[in-house]
């Protein structure tokens, strides 16, 4: 187990959820990242524990991604003074509760609908005890992402910019948009703030920042090089946290739920492996299978974590 502040808890959660972090003094406490929704529960048990029951003073959204601010909901029933903060690219389609564009109709996941109060920019920055958290733009897995950073002591929040073992699907390139060189010039940020060490959105802290920049660069070339890798690995993404979320479903029905997703049918036009759709979805279970991620025993398919 890495060592980190006091007053900071890492919460590491399964790959539906996204990590969460505590950061607490004697009089506020702010989580940032909230988990999927089916999770909001076990979100707030969790915080709970970790609070010993102290009233939780506010959330901070690293970006508006289902599986990062699935819990907001919840938390803002139990804590009704909680202040609320997202990054402000998406905040008139949280205002207004644009389900569309806030991407959980085209991924085919779910949010429940929450408010903001706040907004959390590049360059804002707030202060927990002694510690002064920095909020840093990261653009390329999502537009409107930001990071967090702690330069006291060298922890840096990462969301999905950056994992030990690679990045979030780049969601911008599913709709058509180049957003390649973002990753790039993120990862950029990320090695010139020299963090010591990276709390991700999914997976364990690490502290082999160096390393990890240096994965995530190598998979950027491949994606670059071979976009239909890219493609891939994000309709892989998008079923496979399907079956995060129902774990055993029929195979017709899981079919059936893909036909109903935006973003895999555009992953499929643009890049047409197969020209029968259904068929597409099914060898992308079989792959998912032969890695070993789910099983599939007709006629249900079922999760393997």
């Amino acid at each position: 187990m890495h060592k980190l502040p006091d007053g900071v808890t890492f919460i590491e959660r399964g790959w539906l959820s996204s990590n969460n972090v505590l950061i607490q003094d004697t009089d506020q406490a702010v989580l940032v990242d909230t988990g999927y929704w089916t999770h909001a529960h076990q979100t707030a048990s969790l915080v709970a524990s970790a609070l010993n029951d102290r009233p939780l003073t506010a959330i901070i959204n690293t970006h508006l991604h289902s599986d990062h601010c699935g819990g907001n909901a919840h938390l803002q029933d139990i804590y009704p003074l909680i202040r609320t903060f997202i990054p402000p690219g998406h905040s008139a389609y949280v205002d207004a509760w644009d389900a569309e564009a806030l991407t959980y109709v085209p991924t085919g996941q779910f949010c429940p609908i929450f408010c903001k109060t706040d907004l959390i920019s590049n360059g804002d920055s707030f202060s927990v005890g002694h510690a002064t958290w920095h909020a840093y733009s990261t653009p390329g897995h999502d537009p409107n992402a930001i990071v967090l950073f702690q330069e006291r002591d060298g922890v840096l929040i990462s969301a999905d910019s950056l994992w030990e073992n690679g990045f979030g699907v780049v969601f911008p390139e599913i709709e058509g948009t180049n957003a390649f060189d973002e990753v790039d010039e993120t990862l950029k940020i990320i090695e010139q703030l020299n963090p010591r060490i990276v709390l991700p959105g999914h997976g364990s802290a690490f502290t082999d920042v160096a390393a990890a920049i240096s994965r995530a660069k190598s998979r950027l070339r491949q994606f670059r090089e071979n976009p239909e890798k890219h493609a891939l690995y994000a309709a892989k993404v998008l079923l496979k946290f399907k079956l995060l979320e129902l774990q055993k479903v029929k195979l017709i029905d899981l079919i059936a739920w893909a036909n109903s997703v935006r973003y895999l049918k555009l992953l499929q036009k643009s890049y047409p492996m197969n020209s029968d759709f259904d068929a597409w979805i099914f060898n992308l279970c079989r792959s998912l299978e032969t890695s070993g991620a789910c099983e599939i025993d007709e006629p249900f398919i079922v999760n393997s974590n």
